[in-house]
């Protein structure tokens, strides 16, 4: 329920805010949905979930590109072997079933998308706070 509701606010905000029928962004926004709303599963109360993955790329040598998508240069890309290596097995094949995926075909969805998500919801060059839902309806706007 949730991470359709994130996913369709992030199809949002990837497509433009278009709300009916099936955009680009939409596949991608609830690829993503799936991943942050698994990643706060793990989590207690509603938090931000993207840090948590923010860290993860952190921790797996994604600091460049991580950092590139939160300032306010240049998106640098990842692929989707980076991102397999960056979150947990469970977590990818968690995601992957929920968007009726294979595991390789939602890291590299999730790779084709992180960088813009991330970069529209740090607009001012650092993580907001405030919850996930909060951050994507204000850029909705």
């Amino acid at each position: 329920m949730a991470g359709n509701d994130l996913g369709s606010l992030l199809g949002g905000l990837l497509g433009g805010g278009g709300q009916s029928g099936t955009s680009g962004g939409s596949g991608a926004g609830n690829i993503l949905g799936a991943l942050l709303q698994s990643l706060t599963n793990g989590q207690s109360g509603g938090g931000n979930p993207l840090g948590g993955l923010l860290d993860l790329l952190t921790k797996s040598g994604l600091a460049e590109q991580k950092n590139s998508w939160v300032g306010t240069g240049e998106n640098q890309p990842v692929t989707g072997a980076q991102i397999q290596q960056a979150l947990p097995d469970e977590t990818l094949k968690q995601v992957a079933e929920q968007a009726g995926v294979t595991p390789d075909q939602a890291a590299t969805q999730i790779a084709q998308a992180l960088p813009e998500t991330v970069d529209k919801l740090t607009p001012d060059g650092a993580l907001p706070s405030g919850s996930l839902e909060d951050l994507i309806k204000a850029q909705n706007v």
